[in-house]
């Protein structure tokens, strides 16, 4: 029994893999017919996308592979809600006079960039782009087009008709009772072009037609004055769109989802449309999973609209679209803080899971088998034939700082052949080339190296303190060399762990060249303010 197939295994051994068997198993539950199974994902179109919305592809993603695994036919839809209302103008764009579009739909306000031909084309082709990086396939869904060719026809028909009922589940789930009064429909002032400014309070089943007054509205404490126009639109037309409240049920039935991952932040949208799926479309709704929010590292949620965006196109000048599906895909629940700075850490981190899947690392069956399936979903299971060359990214950005720049790679190459991470006469491929390429990004932009922050026990401390005093000494390798080795031995902790920890500091890996020459190399007093800088974070 090979060890991909244990008993004890589902598919790739991963959470996504075990998703993936309980979508199966539910849709056989409901008598559905399991011949596609569609998974979604949402863009937003509103504000530039940051690396959280890239999240939701990847995730929905990694389920879509895992039912290709267990033998069925899947795909992962990206619906894009360019349909949607401007409702705050991104900090990055506060310059762009767009105040003036607030409250209109994305796909009808100009690109102030003057690449695409809206707003909202411009803004959901930064994600799309992204997914197109990290190899994720997927079939696209415009809301814009999807209202303007009729394709949700029935299902808007189905809840305006419905719209008492579709009113008293949403008051009931969230206490609010608007749509006990209005329909859950904004139509576009005909008038005005605003979209969140109209309430629709009639619809004719003869005509399709919504009757509705452009009245106002108030967003985050700033508001968007109402026309005044009263007027009507056939919902036929495109000019109008379902609320958030409704949409996401109407999507799943004519698209036919079988299973969704959202955030956190928008759990009561997602219980409501559920039961209007299931109560008022009559469509069991899709398998879910709640995944948290990124944070940056003050604490605050990223936004596409406020200060904060951290987009892939960020991650990608620094490393790897793989490294960026690690950080998506390593783990499900729970919140995390991240920022730049945790791109080296990934790119490392990607290179042991590397060794883990060429089975150059061992580890227990059953983590090897999990994070061989992680490798996998990393390279959206298009993994590469041999293991590429490893080198700590600090080490690399290090020498990308000191390299000449007009002979950069030749440089690198012949640093890495004395540490002995290449051989003689050395050809960098590209994979190495791409790498030295983030490094030198990272070097550029960033004047220090960030050392990883770990904790040093007291007579790691001494070592330390000890090797300070000895560096300014040492004049050469062999010197350096030794004085790590009696810092160790002086203060009763083994050589070999006393490396580990400094290679941790110094390069962010546990382990890499001989020591002795590269603190040469870095240069001993950059050397001894990266180790004080650890001693001082205790």
């Amino acid at each position: 029994m090979s060890e991909e197939t244990t008993s004890a295994t589902i598919g790739h051994g991963t959470w996504y893999d075990m998703m993936a068997q309980k979508v199966i198993e539910r849709e056989k539950q409901l008598g559905r017919n399991t011949s596609l199974l569609r998974t979604e994902m949402g863009l937003g179109a509103s504000g530039f996308p940051h690396i959280g919305s890239l999240g939701d592809a990847a995730r929905s993603n990694a389920v879509a592979l895992a039912l290709k695994n267990l033998g069925y036919n899947s795909e992962l839809i990206a619906y894009c809600d360019d349909k949607d209302g401007l409702r705050k103008v991104p900090a990055g764009l506060t310059h762009a006079n767009l105040d003036k579009y607030l409250g209109y739909p994305v796909s009808d306000i100009p690109d102030p960039f003057g690449c695409h031909e809206s707003y909202g084309k411009h803004m959901s082709s930064l994600l799309l782009e992204a997914l197109d990086k990290c190899g994720i396939q997927y079939r696209y869904y415009s809301a814009n087009e999807v209202y303007k060719t009729g394709l949700l026809l029935k299902e808007i028909r189905d809840l305006l008709t419905n719209a008492q009922k579709v009113g008293k589940i949403v008051q009931e789930e969230v206490g609010q009772e608007t749509y006990t009064e209005v329909l859950p429909y904004f139509a576009i002032c005909e008038k005005c072009g605003h979209l969140y400014t109209t309430r629709a309070y009639i619809f004719d089943t003869k005509t399709d037609k919504v009757l509705y007054k452009c009245i106002g509205l108030e967003i985050k404490g700033k508001i968007i004055s109402g026309c005044g126009h009263e007027g009507e639109t056939d919902i036929k037309s495109g000019n109008g769109k379902l609320t958030w409240k409704s949409e996401f049920a109407a999507r799943w039935r004519i698209l036919d989802i079988r299973f969704e991952a959202y955030g956190k932040d928008i759990a009561d949208s997602v219980r409501i449309n559920d039961r209007i799926s299931r109560e008022v479309l009559e469509f069991e709704p899709p398998s879910h999973a709640k995944y948290e929010m990124f944070l940056d590292k003050g604490g605050k949620k990223i936004s596409k609209s406020a200060g904060n965006v951290f987009t892939p196109q960020i991650w990608f000048q620094y490393g790897s679209p793989q490294s960026l599906l690690l950080l998506m895909l390593k783990r499900f629940v729970g919140t995390r803080s991240i920022d730049v700075s945790d791109i080296p850490l990934y790119m490392n981190e990607l290179d042991e899971l590397e060794d883990v899947y060429f089975n150059k690392k061992q580890l227990n069956q059953k983590e090897t088998i999990r994070l061989k399936g992680l490798y996998r979903y990393c390279w959206v299971m298009k993994t590469p034939e041999k293991p590429s060359i490893h080198v700590p990214y600090n080490l690399l950005a290090f020498l990308a700082k000191m390299a000449p720049k007009e002979c950069l790679n030749d440089y690198v190459a012949e640093k890495l052949q004395i540490y002995g991470y290449l051989q003689k006469n050395p050809k960098i491929d590209e994979n190495l080339t791409k790498r030295i390429e983030y490094t030198q990004n990272w070097s550029c932009d960033f004047e220090e190296i960030k050392e990883t922050v770990i904790t040093l026990n007291s007579e790691t401390k001494k070592a330390v303190t000890e090797l300070l005093q000895k560096l300014p000494t040492a004049d050469d390798p062999d010197k350096i060399q030794n004085a790590i080795f009696n810092a160790a031995k002086n203060n009763g902790l083994k050589p070999s762990d006393f490396f580990k920890t400094l290679y941790a500091v110094l390069m962010g890996a546990p382990q890499g060249p001989r020591l002795g020459p590269y603190v040469l190399a870095m240069g001993k007093q950059n050397v001894s303010k990266a180790l004080e800088r650890a001693l001082n974070k205790q």
